[in-house]
């Protein structure tokens, strides 16, 4: 019989991490597997001439990194998955 703490413990939140501007990417900090806390830079975009970091909205491991340097982003789309 499956103990009710490992059962809850396997189980992992997926957090999709957003472009909150429309903006180029110009660079990526983060790569998959890597380990980050709150607030670390994982991607940073270029809009108008401005450099914006976007950050971890929680410590985790980086599953997937989902853009490229020089990629366009929209507003609202998934740039990264934090595990």
């Amino acid at each position: 019989m499956l103990h009710h703490a490992s059962w809850r413990e396997s189980i992992k939140l997926a957090i999709e991490v957003k472009a909150e501007l429309v903006g180029n990417v110009w660079k990526v900090e983060a790569s998959p597997g890597q380990q980050v806390e709150l607030d670390d830079t994982l991607i940073i975009l270029e809009s108008m001439k401005m450099e914006i970091p976007v950050t971890a909205p929680a410590a985790g491991t980086v599953k997937e990194i989902l853009v490229k340097e020089q990629d366009v982003v929209r507003e609202g789309q998934v740039l990264a998955v934090i595990e």
